[in-house]
């Protein structure tokens, strides 16, 4: 693995992972471009625990106060349920479908950019609906709502469809509005990512090596530095912009990724 690659794919994931455009369908189908292979696909995994360490850099005293509240506050107690209640579905499916996720879905890159077009077109199409928002703050979000949401995240097992953007697209059609579908999107990534990067590390220990530690070591530190550029800025430019932007990076990354595939091979 060049120097020049790892940094490449750490900069993606960390400017992907928190916006709708799925970072693990960016990093595979980069990967595959320049010719870049990790043992298991677990570098592309390994490395999201930059972008974890970026949100708790950023939400540091934010998630201070929920622990200091949460042993007496309701409010805090409820939406620390929800979020757990929330990440149970994902970590169900992907440790129980954790080898077909990576042997067969990760292996296809036509499938990413045919998954990044189909989650184009759906992010642009509620994007542009007419809803009228009941939530607006993630503390009040009901463990029911929580739920439903958890259960489109199962979504983006499916490389291209986009964690971000299954959690996101799910709580505004639950009746959030765009700021704090994005802000839920970023507590729910703590535990699904932590959880994720702590069984891909469990199920390939064994093969992974010096040169991969070193690699992992940089691509986590360059996703951590572009994440937290993301995680500062995105909740105020959603705010103001939604997610058209993102639908139609999805479609024109897809495309081109498609037509690549169908000339190259």
């Amino acid at each position: 693995m060049s120097t020049w690659q790892v940094v490449l794919l750490g900069l993606i994931e960390g400017l992907t992972e928190f916006i709708p455009v799925s970072s693990t369908g960016h990093i595979l189908l980069v990967g595959h471009f320049i010719g870049f292979d990790s043992p298991g696909k677990t570098f592309e995994v390994l490395i999201q625990l930059g972008a974890i360490l970026a949100i708790l850099s950023v939400y540091f005293a934010r998630i201070l106060q929920i622990l200091y509240d949460l042993p007496r506050d309701r409010k805090t107690q409820r939406f620390v349920l929800g979020i757990l209640i929330a990440f149970l579905p994902a970590a169900v499916i992907g440790a129980s479908a954790h080898s077909i996720i990576k042997g067969v879905l990760f292996e296809s890159p036509m499938l990413i950019c045919v998954m990044l077009i189909i989650g184009g077109i759906i992010l642009l199409y509620v994007d542009r609906l007419d809803l009228e928002p009941r939530y607006h703050d993630v503390m009040d979000f009901p463990p029911s709502l929580a739920l439903k949401i958890g259960l489109f995240q199962c979504l983006a097992m499916v490389p291209g469809v986009s964690r971000s953007g299954a959690t996101i697209v799910g709580a505004l059609l639950m009746g959030t509005d765009k700021r704090s579908a994005a802000e839920f999107s970023f507590f729910l990534a703590m535990p699904t990512m932590a959880g994720a990067f702590a069984y891909d590390l469990y199920k390939n220990w064994s093969v992974i090596d010096t040169a991969d530690v070193t690699s992992i070591a940089i691509g986590f530190v360059t996703a951590f530095i572009s994440a937290v550029f993301v995680v500062r800025y995105l909740l105020a430019f959603v705010s103001r912009h939604g997610y058209a932007l993102f639908g139609w990076w999805r479609l024109i990354v897809g495309g081109l990724g498609l037509g690549a595939l169908l000339v190259l091979g």
